[in-house]
């Protein structure tokens, strides 16, 4: 470990002129990434000179414990000794945690898209519950949140609605939410009182910038149409409707919830540029998973990952096995305790990876 730590101290010395270099500060993203790496590295140089100090007063300790022969100065050393051997494995873990890069997307803000899935009306309505319990968790965050797209039943749940969460470390804390949620519960729609099972389909996406995807004019298909559902009589009766199509790889965004043309393409272009970016990142994250398998984080939108079963009153994350018999408050916002643990877990096996490397 020390001798990676002195390669990151000199690479340390080298952002410290980097950061002074006039022609970096004009090019602004290259600016933020060693911004970025400057201040990580400045937070574990801080921790690593702690650990030398605690190492070498350990040292000087032991050592006067094993030279003194004044009973009493041997006794405060010996308790002195145990501080510092507590405060050193202290340090050495937290180092171990400062040693793992950080994921620059863990900053970005998010494109949320909830679908429904197997389940009919019932899977819409569930859509439509933890689109308000994202909502509602991201008011407590103190994140905002701007609806992009919806597509609505007649019983007011969701076929489908896009959404944007913006705010401090959104996607860091929401990016493990991609997957299949299912919900076990009675239907409102249901008579008999049987328990239907029903399933939602949740995608995580980091918003992306301009500046990170480029999407060349030729390489779309701009569709206008006159929009449908509810909206007014504006609404329907112009061409405010956008569909765009990225031609070389066939995704297609809608958007229609706005009265202006202008602002659905504008609402449609952030939707589709965050989908071209989230693409190339799984092709990276499934180069870097090629040889280690992950509990947590595959982000695999077809894996189950959580349970919710509302005659028990009980929530079950199937990835790290953690079941809380609190529904009724997870669906009220209070979604902290699940992300925590994941985000717990996902260092965890950072850590253990990182220790057989």
């Amino acid at each position: 470990m020390h001798d990676k730590l002195q390669r990151l101290r000199l690479r340390f010395t080298e952002l410290e002129t980097e950061i002074q270099d006039p022609d970096i500060i004009r090019d602004q993203k290259k600016y933020r990434d060693i911004m970025r790496e400057h201040a990580h590295l400045s937070a574990l140089m801080d921790e690593y000179s702690r650990y030398c100090e605690t190492e070498k007063a350990l040292a000087d300790t032991r050592e006067l414990i094993h030279e003194t022969d004044d009973a009493e100065m041997k006794a405060m050393a010996k308790e002195e000794l145990h501080e510092l051997e507590q405060r050193f494995e202290d340090s050495e873990k937290q180092l171990k945690v400062l040693l793992i890069p950080p994921d620059p997307l863990e900053e970005k803000n998010i494109i949320m898209e909830i679908r429904s899935g197997t389940g009919g009306e019932e899977a819409a309505l569930f859509a439509a519950d933890l689109f308000r319990m994202y909502v509602r968790y991201a008011e407590k965050k103190n994140w905002k949140h701007e609806v992009l797209s919806v597509n609505e039943t007649g019983l007011g749940g969701f076929k489908e609605i896009s959404f944007s969460i913006s705010g401090k470390y959104v996607y860091g804390s929401l990016r493990y939410e991609s997957g299949v949620h299912r919900v076990q519960r009675v239907p409102e729609t249901e008579g008999s009182g049987r328990i239907h099972t029903s399933a939602v389909t949740v995608a995580v996406l980091p918003e992306a910038e301009e500046t990170e995807i480029d999407i060349k004019q030729e390489d779309l298909r701009i569709d206008v149409m006159r929009a449908g559902g509810p909206g007014g009589q504006c609404v329907n009766t112009t061409d405010s409707a956008v569909r765009l199509t990225h031609l070389p790889t066939g995704l297609v965004v809608i958007c229609q919830d706005e009265k202006s043309q202008i602002k659905n393409k504008a609402k449609a272009m952030r939707v589709l540029r965050s989908r071209l970016f989230d693409l190339e990142e799984e092709k990276k994250a499934s180069e870097r998973a090629a040889n280690r398998k992950s509990q947590v984080g595959t982000g695999d939108r077809s894996e189950r990952i959580r349970t919710y079963n509302f005659p028990q009153n009980r929530v079950t994350d199937h990835r790290i096995n953690l079941t809380l018999y609190k529904l009724d408050l997870v669906m009220q916002g209070e979604v902290g305790e699940l992300i925590e643990a994941l985000y717990i877990a996902v260092r965890e096996e950072q850590l253990s990876s990182a220790h057989e490397e």
